[in-house]
């Protein structure tokens, strides 16, 4: 999300003058401010538009650049563009700036009606009559809302949660309120109140689809599969041939583990739209994690052919690890990373795709820089820091001590089910878990995000003002409370379950929360997953993550992360009972792989069984970024990847410290 600037008074100055027509007064202003900070974002906004209107079209193209380098997802940016472009008479420049505009802001209505003419004018009536119903509705949702909306996709996330709640006040059964607030949660993370939210507002507008299909968005978030995939069916069932219907209720097929169906819509889909880009890519990210990588590549192929601007599709194939990109394919990446109408995400997918196909060509220094672009224009859309991950991981040592672990002892839950597999992610923990999950008596699930969202919910409201709350509140909870905790995490999860008496957790995260880990389940497996501290980093710099793992886009943050886990790993084995956490390092297991399994299998209380060291034979969904790498037998491959990169490795080094990372 855009990082904005705090709004001050020379900028609201600005603002004054270009309302009251004096733009060159309001371009000196702005020009004053970008003296001081060329990357402001506000100044460089009111830049571009003044010039515009001054006639200064080539300054205002400038600053336009200028602006969407430092604020890539910021939409105005993009309607200035279209506005700009369609002075000086570009209409397919201009028409694709408008709709990228309103992709990251769909509050923007002027876009949605600079659209609609222009899509007129090209003789496009039924896009033109959908933007132009777009900017209708718009223009009828109360002011506050149409606020809290540019403010949500703006990145004033909390400034548009004070509105709509005060707007909610006043009319407390209002939909799109809801709904609007149901979206801040989601942004937020508290998944629980947009649950509720949006169940509220569907009962009060059964017929509204746009509340179902944040509804589904929502059940998802919250691993309720078997919820979301009822509501995607009755959506099909309300209309058996939409095929956004039919979407959902594939994605939500897969999300279900009923690949057959997921894919059956898919083709279905394809057959009245037969080259739609994003359907051929979520049925490759289908055929992947099922195990059919030859029929994942060819839909990934076709994506990209349909639509060579297609970032997804890209790295849809960088992402098999296995793929290897032809001489033409590089072309053509190349010469779409240089496009100048490419979305935001797209760039990011393609830099990322990029770096990948050059790596395999030994051209190690452009894969370097090809990663490091992609990881600056990701970087520029998260809100993580290093002070606040050393915040949290202090306050789980201060607050998780011997005493509270003393008088919580015994009253979680006794179920022995879950093995939980922790750590950073690209350490081997996927390895780990297609080891365990081979063998009869336990179920693969998934990173499984409910202990994430347990700690999230036990922050409460005040998560801004008391960020200690949790883990405080873990010394206050009575042992029934604690217990219960525990008894909803095994029911929660059972829906992932295949029977088997034990199954395994994989989100590495969960490392934050050991501590509430041990306190509701007491007699839960622990399993730290460990990798050398530069392959991990490196492996996580040049991944690029579904969600989450916000750490891993820069190489200072990523060391300092990791030597954080390092500490409060310590911690955790300091204050926890000897032997409750097994430390699992990836290249012992490389090493010895039989060993390894049968620590891993005592440690867990399995017999062995020699599925466990044929893992890559057995055949179930694997959803993470090494699914194809563990269908092979374990090879060496994966060690000292960074070493052609060492000559830009220096900021790595300094986070991670001298006793972490070679000198």
């Amino acid at each position: 999300m855009t990082r904005v600037n705090a709004p001050d008074a020379p900028l609201i100055d600005a603002q004054k003058a270009m309302q009251a027509g004096d733009f060159p007064a309001a371009s000196a202003i702005a020009n004053q401010v970008l003296s001081d900070q060329p990357a402001h974002q506000d100044a460089l906004y009111i830049a571009a538009v003044c010039a515009r209107y001054e006639g200064r079209h080539a300054d205002a193209a400038k600053w336009l650049t200028d602006l969407k380098a430092t604020a890539p997802d910021f939409g105005r940016a993009f309607q200035e563009e279209g506005h700009l472009k369609r002075k000086l008479g570009d209409v397919p420049g201009a028409l694709r700036a408008y709709q990228i505009a309103t992709r990251y802001n769909p509050a923007l209505s002027a876009s949605w009606t600079a659209q609609a003419d222009l899509l007129a004018t090209l003789g496009d009536s039924d896009a033109a009559m959908i933007a132009r119903t777009q900017a209708e509705r718009l223009a009828a949702l109360p002011r506050e809302l149409l606020a809290v909306t540019n403010h949500v996709h703006e990145g004033r996330i909390f400034r548009a949660e004070e509105i709509a709640r005060a707007f909610l006040q006043r009319h407390p059964t209002h939909v799109e309120g809801m709904r609007l607030l149901a979206d801040i949660g989601t942004r937020l993370g508290v998944h629980e109140d947009a649950d509720f939210l949006l169940e509220s507002a569907i009962e009060l507008e059964p017929d509204n689809i746009q509340l179902r299909l944040d509804y589904i968005h929502v059940l998802r978030k919250r691993q309720k599969f078997t919820e979301s995939l009822a509501q995607a069916r009755d959506l099909v069932a309300r209309d058996p041939n939409n095929p956004l219907f039919q979407s959902y209720f594939a994605i939500e097929s897969m999300q279900a583990g009923d690949f057959e169906t997921a894919l059956a819509q898919f083709d279905e889909i394809l057959t009245k739209l037969p080259d739609d880009p994003a359907t051929l890519v979520s049925r490759g990210h289908a055929l992947k994690t099922h195990g059919r990588s030859d029929d994942a590549i060819a839909s990934y192929r076709a994506a990209t052919q349909a639509e060579p601007g297609q970032g997804d599709a890209w790295y849809g194939l960088a992402n098999l690890k296995t793929y290897r990109f032809n001489d033409d394919e590089l072309a053509v990446l190349e010469k779409q990373a240089g496009a100048q109408d490419l979305d935001q995400m797209s760039r990011i997918h393609i830099a990322f795709a990029l770096g990948k196909a050059y790596e395999d060509r030994g051209d190690f220094e452009r894969a370097f820089q090809a990663f490091a672009l992609g990881n600056k224009l990701k970087h520029q859309t998260v809100r993580y820091t290093t002070a606040q991950m050393h915040a949290e991981f202090d306050a789980q040592k201060s607050v998780c001590t011997p005493d509270l672990f003393a008088a919580q002892a015994g009253k979680g839950c006794a179920a022995p089910d879950p093995i939980f597999i922790l750590g950073l992610p690209r350490a081997g923990s996927t390895l780990i878990e297609q080891i365990l999950a081979s063998h009869p008596d336990v179920d693969g699930t998934l990173e499984l995000p409910n202990i994430l969202s347990l700690a999230h919910r036990l922050r409460g409201r005040k998560q801004l003002t008391d960020r200690e709350r949790y883990p405080r509140v873990l010394h206050e909870m009575p042992g029934e409370d604690l217990k219960a905790l525990g008894e909803d995490y095994i029911e929660n999860t059972r829906t992932h379950r295949q029977g088997a008496p034990f199954f395994t957790d994989k989100m590495p995260n969960n490392f934050r929360h050991i501590g509430l880990i041990h306190l509701i389940l007491p007699n839960a497996k622990i399993i730290d997953a460990r990798r050398n501290p530069m392959d991990c980093c490196w492996s996580g710099f040049k991944q690029l993550f579904a969600e989450g793992q916000e750490f891993t886009y820069s190489l200072d943050d990523i060391g300092h992360y990791y030597r954080g886990y390092v500490d409060l790993m310590d911690h955790w084995n300091s204050v926890l009972p000897e032997g409750r956490i097994l430390r699992v390092q990836h290249e012992d297991v490389l090493d010895d792989l039989e060993g390894q399994v049968r620590r891993l299998l005592d440690h867990c209380g399995l017999p062995f069984d020699p599925a466990c060291i044929d893992f890559h034979k057995t055949e179930r969904a694997v959803r993470t970024a090494s699914s194809e790498q563990v269908r092979q037998p374990l090879n060496k491959s994966g060690l000292e990847q960074w070493r052609p990169y060492e000559a830009h490795l220096e900021p790595l080094k300094a986070a991670l410290g001298p006793d972490l990372a070679p000198q």
